[in-house]
């Protein structure tokens, strides 16, 4: 990413200075991993009538999806902050937003504001915009919508609003993987999640493995193991405009 140049006015039969190219060496680098390692006695697994080996390995892959997303969720310390200052949702202020059904859509209209100070409507009219809320917050939203316009609150009350729900401009998104007192919002697609394609979605099944509980020996099973190797980043010329909004 190139450090930023701007525009310069020039005269005619004048000549003009050149601005400053440099680079940010940025990197996504896939060095952390999450595992969900399970050992099936060789009994159990025959006497297993309500959960199947494939159903377990199922719940894996599940538990690592869930892992991940609390993953990019718990990245906040690469975003802008956007908290509270003199009463107003501001760009780099870490005081606390306490969010109600009367100042929900105060957040709303202040990320958007925020994101085109930071010359980033351009990149939000091209990749959208989004929130990911608690379910709390979202109840909220809910409310919002459901007391506000005609159509549009027939709809909310008819059918509610669901993960995805598209408002005031803004893709509204649920997740219990938050970090206490942290919310993400902002541009999309700027945020990087990289993971390894080899043991990413794998199922490993090992006969006997070796177990801890007796000295390290094997033990008379199997073992499902379903694992992720991953890395996030957010790109440093982008951070402007991937916010960690602080909340109570």
């Amino acid at each position: 990413m190139s450090t930023e140049f701007s525009a310069q006015a020039g005269t005619r039969g004048c000549s003009y200075g050149f601005s400053e190219f440099t680079l940010t060496n940025d990197q996504l680098l896939i060095n952390q991993q999450q595992i969900v390692p399970v050992f099936i006695d060789r009994a159990d697994l025959s006497q297993m009538k309500l959960a199947s080996q494939m159903e377990i390995a199922e719940r894996q892959g599940s538990l690592i999806n869930e892992a991940l997303e609390a993953v990019v969720l718990g990245g906040y310390a690469g975003w802008t902050d956007l908290g509270l200052s003199g009463g107003e949702i501001t760009s780099g202020a870490t005081d606390k937003i306490t969010v109600s059904t009367t100042n929900i859509d105060d957040i709303m209209r202040g990320l958007k504001r925020v994101i085109g100070e930071a010359n980033g409507q351009a990149i939000a009219n091209r990749n959208g915009l989004f929130i990911v809320w608690r379910y709390s917050d979202m109840e909220k939203l809910e409310a919002f919508a459901q007391a506000n316009g005609f159509v549009l609150a027939d709809k909310a009350l008819k059918n509610g609003i669901k993960n995805g729900y598209h408002f005031f401009g803004i893709d509204h998104y649920i997740s219990n993987g938050h970090t206490a007192e942290h919310l993400m919002g902002g541009v999309k697609k700027i945020m990087q999640l990289g993971l390894l394609s080899t043991t990413f979605g794998k199922v490993q099944v090992n006969d006997d493995p070796a177990s801890g509980v007796t000295t390290y020996g094997p033990v008379s099973g199997i073992g499902v193991v379903s694992r992720v190797d991953y890395g996030i980043n957010t790109p440093t010329g982008l951070v402007t405009l991937v916010y960690d909004i602080n909340v109570n």
